[in-house]
């Protein structure tokens, strides 16, 4: 096999992986799906709800830093089976007859094990494939999230209907178990090193502060930031909108929770999709990337604040699902956001940081929700006014992006800074030393 042709073992651990995340999502949304039961079997408020699943995000930025700081040093293909082997563990724990205090446990543990979920399967992912054939395989694995919870909501509403909730839980830690045994069994690590793919316009490495105050990275964890505040409200929110504020039943709500999820399939696919194409044909990436991500972010926070003023209810529910699943675009778009300014020795770090940063909001939604469903007595305008809360954020978050994310402009800027530096004696851009261990 070829350095810049990954072959079966490569595609392989791309389709471990997918699964990798296809597990993730199903571990987080399985408590959403039965939000309504688990509230009835322990006399929560829904703002205690809305604590139990803002509890997922505690330790989910800090795990993701940590995490993201280790792989640079630490094979992924460890830190991956340790990860899906502690998402087994709690979930395995939900089957017997647990109190709210050791679910909450639970889930502030699950979160911790599945933060740094995304960056680090990206950037093992990327230790196969060089940088012009990176598009596909990301999108893939990116893509499982919402393929996983499309599939598994349907079948879980089957255990929580006809067993119990913590039997759903219970099948997931069980088939994450399997995944774990395979993965030690068949997951390899990369073979590409720093030096076969340079990144940041050839700069090796670069000072963290230079990078994090960068205008483009900030405005692009800002639109992530938008558009996840909605991603937390479908994993603790949607199913339990559906039957409290929709009125529908438990067994219709399992087919219906997945149409944002099945709706973001075909928008980041497509939208990916265009966007590439405007870059072929010499688009800015600023228009392809910028504008039109953070635009796609901001379209969902207005069809989210539109939506309760609509008389219609089926165009109500559409429009609601359209702004959930719209700012997923901007998660595709990221990585290669990030890809223009940072080195790769720096990357799986960077893309941990971001996720930590815009994933905070899933600490804030969900209890945000709560409070308005309680004020609103469990009925539909309750609901609709968490959704008008998202929009706004979303659609202020995703103007911010548009007007100020220009990767361009930013890897010009970052260069001549650390030529400039480099011209006056101090050694900005460091010769990466360590080779394989920063791939």
């Amino acid at each position: 096999m070829s350095d810049t042709e990954p072959g079966r073992l490569g595609w392989l651990v791309v389709a471990m992986l997918f699964t990798f995340m296809l597990l993730n999502f199903a571990s987080k949304v399985v408590l959403g799906l039965a939000a309504v039961p688990i509230m009835r079997e322990m006399h929560l408020t829904h703002e205690q709800f809305g604590t139990l699943s803002a509890s997922f995000f505690y330790l989910f930025s800090l795990s993701c830093l940590v995490v993201g700081f280790m792989v640079n040093r630490i094979r992924t293909t460890l830190v991956i089976g340790a990860m899906s082997f502690l998402w087994s563990i709690c979930q395995l724990l939900a089957i017997g007859n647990i109190g709210y205090g050791f679910l909450l446990f639970t889930r502030v543990a699950l979160g911790a094990g599945e933060g740094p979920a995304f960056p680090v399967g990206l950037h093992a992912v990327y230790k196969w494939f060089p940088s012009n054939r990176r598009t596909l395989p990301a999108a893939i694995i990116s893509q499982g999230s919402s393929v996983g919870v499309v599939l598994a909501l349907p079948l879980l509403n089957i255990l929580v209907v006809n067993l119990s909730w913590h039997w759903a839980f219970g099948v997931i830690g069980l088939l994450t178990l399997v995944w774990t045994a395979a993965w030690l069994l068949m997951g390899r690590e990369g073979p590409l090193e720093d030096r076969q793919a340079e990144g940041a316009q050839g700069l090796q490495r670069v000072p963290y502060r230079r990078l994090l105050r960068n205008p483009t990275l900030l405005a692009a964890w800002l639109c992530g930031f938008g558009g996840y505040w909605g991603v937390a409200l479908l994993v603790s929110w949607f199913t339990p909108y559906i039957v409290e504020g929709l009125g529908f039943s438990q067994r219709d709500a399992g087919f219906m929770s997945t149409a944002p999820w099945a709706t973001s399939i075909f928008i980041a696919i497509f939208c990916s999709m265009i966007s590439e194409r405007l870059v072929k044909r010499g688009v800015s990436r600023r228009l392809a990337l910028g504008v039109f991500g953070g635009g796609m972010v901001a379209v969902g926070g207005a069809a989210l604040i539109v939506a309760p003023f609509i008389d219609a209810p089926l165009l109500a529910f559409v429009l609601i699902v359209l702004g959930l699943s719209l700012p997923s675009v901007i998660y595709a778009m990221q990585p290669a956001i990030a890809a223009e300014l940072v080195p790769v020795s720096q990357r799986g770090a960077i893309l941990a940081i971001g996720t930590a940063i815009w994933s905070t909001s899933g600490m804030i939604a969900p209890v945000v929700m709560g409070k308005l469903i309680d004020i609103g007595h469990a009925s539909a305008q309750g609901y609709e006014q968490g959704f008008v809360v998202a929009g706004v954020i979303a659609l202020v978050a995703g103007t911010v992006g548009a007007l100020f994310i220009n990767p361009e402009k930013a890897a010009a800027q970052l260069k001549n800074h650390m030529n400039d530096n480099v011209k006056r004696g101090r050694s900005a851009v460091i010769p990466s030393t360590s080779g394989g261990r920063n791939a």
